[in-house]
């Protein structure tokens, strides 16, 4: 029994018997113990009834460094990859607002992330800091709009939502609390003070940039809303919360020609990686991105509004966190195969990581059923962060429409970066992969190699490292007697084969390939369609 008692006007229950108190175990105790050394992967750590010796401190302090370093690597690589973006376009006189095209197709003189060599880029950054920005989309064109993370803000062109027509889109920064159209624009919040724009426009018969080209200059705008302008009605002007206004004439816009540049847009795989992500913190409000990343940076000295001025021991660990930040992206890339769900076929060699966790690397993408509705697949509540940091290594933006089961709209990619026996591709030996009849790509396919060290496209006396279905910028593939297509990779073309179907690959250089089919058909998503392995020719 228990007996009560009022004191202070709290209750208390009080034990009759002091002998019925429930003993702490033995194993308990030693669970939540500490011996006096222990041995785990970072050294001999020491304690004195718990309590950690000076060297021991300075040792966890380090590997805690070493860890958020490698976290903030992994993590930050979006930012860090818009950032280079941005600064591979200044390097060439495109300052924000400018567009950068490619007229004559992306080569490889040019380091871009896992580029392609078949379509007509154009690109931007679009400066939000003085308020909204009105973005007239040429039609007929594919693309998105991300914010300076790889945060995807809205796609353009035909999976947009003006469907490949065209039309006015009003980016809108964080922060903006004026007038915003009625109508007459589709809208984009920015949660950074510029964005990234990104377009492809496809050659028309496929071979022929020129009338794409021409299309996108006469269409193309950029320019600052006018609050109180078009989109603006009289009738809510009279409600006075915004003063009508004359829309001033559209400026032109500049165009700055790529093709055949050589500049750079990937980030740096050192110690530097850390000042450049520190730069893109710096330009941005402090909570464009994750709380968790900024907590992360926050640790290695990178904050908002403070100078980034790591000691000796911190650019130690930091050195070393790009060290092995580096290769935890190579590992994840080059056997991506290995990793459960990504590889696309049972046992093959071909994989796409965006399977597993979708485009917002949470969740994979819906399915579709008879009636043409997606169904969206209940939500994990997890980052596959593995997907990430895979693919913002070794390819750049992010959107709902690069990864989805919807036939004959956007394009569907397949990653190869080992051969048939899962060994890497060496640049000194000849390879080939057949490609069945009907191959499931509406508008054309491709191959395009790419460099093992950039990631971007291998540099060889091919100025265009492809091949494919289109006869621009090289031949088109030639289809065999029975309807498959074999294309070969290697430093010399065989005799037999048609110059369409060769790659060339250098010696002593690695590469990998990705096979791209734009408007994918519904072989390939049921997987009744596979291309081969990719088979060393012996």
């Amino acid at each position: 029994m228990l007996r009560f008692s009022v004191v202070g006007g709290l209750l208390f229950g009080l034990a009759l018997s002091v002998s019925a108190e429930a003993q702490v175990s033995e194993q308990t105790l030693k669970s939540l113990s500490t011996p006096d050394k222990v041995e785990p992967r970072i050294g001999t750590l020491e304690f004195k009834d718990g309590a950690p010796s000076a060297e021991t401190v300075d040792k966890v302090f380090d590997t805690l460094n070493f860890t958020r370093g490698l976290d903030a690597f992994l993590n930050s690589y979006g930012g860090a990859s818009a950032y280079a973006i941005r600064q591979g376009f200044l390097s060439i006189g495109a300052e924000d607002n400018s567009v950068v095209i490619f007229s004559d197709l992306m080569d490889s003189n040019s380091l871009f992330l896992t580029a392609n060599a078949d379509t007509v880029y154009y690109l931007a950054v679009v400066d939000l800091t003085k308020g909204p920005m009105v973005v007239e989309q040429p039609p007929m064109a594919v693309g998105t709009i991300n914010d300076m993370w790889f945060q995807w803000v809205i796609d353009i062109g035909f999976p947009g939502p003006d469907r490949g027509e065209g039309g006015r889109y009003l980016l809108v920064p964080p922060g903006y609390d004026g007038p915003l159209p009625e109508g007459g624009f589709y809208i984009g919040r920015s949660r950074t003070t510029r964005v990234l724009y990104a377009a492809r426009a496809y050659l028309k018969d496929n071979s022929d940039p020129k009338p794409a080209v021409e299309l996108i200059k006469k269409t193309m705008k950029i320019y600052p809303y006018t609050p109180g302008g078009l989109g603006t009605s009289i009738a809510t002007a009279l409600e006075g919360k915004v003063r009508l206004e004359a829309n001033p004439p559209v400026p032109d816009t500049k165009f700055v020609e790529a093709s055949g540049k050589s500049f750079n847009t990937i980030p740096p795989s050192d110690f530097s990686f850390f000042e450049m992500i520190n730069a893109a913190v710096q330009q941005e409000p402090a909570d464009s991105y994750d709380t968790e990343l900024a907590g992360q940076l926050a640790a290695i000295g990178i904050i908002k509004g403070k100078p980034f001025e790591p000691d000796a021991h911190m650019r130690k660990a930091l050195t070393d966190a790009a060290a092995v930040g580096n290769a935890a992206a190579r590992a994840l890339n080059w056997r991506g195969n290995d990793v459960p769900g990504w590889a696309y076929y049972p046992g093959s060699g071909w994989s796409n990581m965006l399977w597993q966790g979708g485009a917002n690397f949470e969740t994979s993408p819906p399915e579709i059923n008879k009636e043409g509705f997606f169904k969206p697949l209940p939500p994990t509540g997890a980052r596959t962060l593995d997907s990430k940091t895979a693919f913002y290594y070794a390819y750049t933006l992010d959107s709902p429409g690069m990864i989805m089961r919807l036939p004959k709209v956007g394009s569907q990619y397949l990653m190869g970066f080992v051969d048939a026996d899962k060994n890497y591709f060496d640049g000194g030996k000849t390879y080939k992969v057949v490609l069945p009849p009907r191959i499931p790509a509406a508008a054309f396919w491709s191959f395009t190699l790419y460099d093992n060290q950039t990631r971007s496209m291998l540099q060889t006396p091919q100025r265009y490292p492809r091949a494919g279905s289109q006869s621009y910028p090289s031949p088109a593939a030639e289809a065999d007697a029975d309807g498959s297509t074999t294309i070969y990779f290697g430093p010399v073309k065989p005799d037999v084969v048609k110059p369409g179907n060769w790659i060339q690959t250098v010696p002593d250089k690695g590469w990998f390939t990705l096979l791209r089919l734009y408007s994918p058909l519904e072989t390939f998503f049921t997987k009744e369609w596979r291309p081969s392995e990719i088979e060393l020719v012996k």
